[in-house]
């Protein structure tokens, strides 16, 4: 499977395929243009957390993962290889529908190998003045979040349980974000510079510039989005609710960081979330790449 498109920040060219891996790989970057260079998508990897979530290993950097890799614990991938030929993977139309739908062209197998699940067992919290995020245990994964962003945005809440495959109908589609009103700055900082109306929803003082929305509530959905993606770093599905508000990409990784920290906080289980999920790890059949 193969799609090309431009970075977001960068704004460089970019070429990703997404290959078949072996049971218990997990999810692999791999630089195609560095000799094959990997990085493996794990909290231990995190480099900066701004504007988007980046991996970083021996100097090599993969920048704006967060979509791809929600798209993937969205559809129950657990392994993969993603190779790309540059710096950044694409941003597409700027939501995980893109990535949902190429792999499920392909299709997905189960492997024997059971899936492992980190299970939270006792709640953890972590705030920053009116920001917060807190991880609490639960029968199935659930994330909830709050939003509070200048007019047109105003507050937004969104929950979703995860555990019942709502992934698709109800986040996959929800695109990146952004004010007119904030691009030159933005650029100045060497940001953004592959943004445009056909991968970001534009406000403006008077509402979205380039609607209509694909959700009323798009915005909170997106950070939704973003936040399982950023959570995927823990290299493992989750069992737990997480809770956040008005927290972005430094905190969801600083809450990756504080768990992998402490191991009383979770444990490791291969039990069932639904009675019909086999529990068994997912990963492409082995067959060659298809293009989109």
């Amino acid at each position: 499977m193969e799609c090309k498109g431009i970075g977001l920040h960068s704004g460089a060219n970019v070429t990703l395929r997404i290959l078949p891996a072996a049971a218990g790989t997990g999810i692999v970057f791999r630089r195609s243009d560095l000799d094959g260079f990997e990085i493996e998508a794990i909290g231990r990897n995190v480099a900066r957390v701004s504007y988007a979530t980046s991996l970083q290993k021996k100097g090599v950097l993969i920048s704006t993962t967060e979509h791809l890799l929600s798209a993937f614990i969205g559809i129950g991938l657990d392994n993969a290889v993603v190779e790309l030929d540059n710096l950044e993977l694409p941003i597409l139309d700027g939501s995980a529908k893109p990535f949902v739908d190429m792999v499920l062209q392909a299709g997905l197998r189960q492997q024997r190998k059971k899936r492992t699940y980190l299970r939270i067992r006792r709640e953890i919290e972590v705030r920053e003045g009116n920001k917060f995020i807190g991880a609490y245990p639960a029968s199935g994964y659930a994330v909830a979040y709050k939003i509070n962003f200048a007019p047109p945005i105003g507050a937004q809440a969104f929950e979703i349980d995860l555990s019942q495959d709502l992934y698709r109908k109800e986040l996959a589609a929800a695109r990146t974000f952004g004010f007119l009103s904030e691009e030159q700055a933005m650029k100045n900082m060497g940001l953004i510079r592959g943004a445009s109306e056909a991968n970001v929803i534009v406000l403006t003082a008077n509402g979205v510039k380039n609607g209509p929305l694909r959700y009323e509530d798009e915005f909170v959905r997106h950070k939704v989005l973003d936040l399982i993606g950023d959570l995927a770093l823990l290299g493992k599905q989750i069992i737990g609710r997480i809770v956040a508000d008005r927290a972005g990409h430094a905190m969801h990784t600083a809450l990756v960081s504080r768990l992998l920290k402490d191991r009383s906080l979770w444990e490791e289980t291969t039990e069932v979330i639904q009675p019909e999920d086999p529990a068994e790890s997912a990963a492409l059949p082995t067959q060659p790449a298809r293009e989109i």
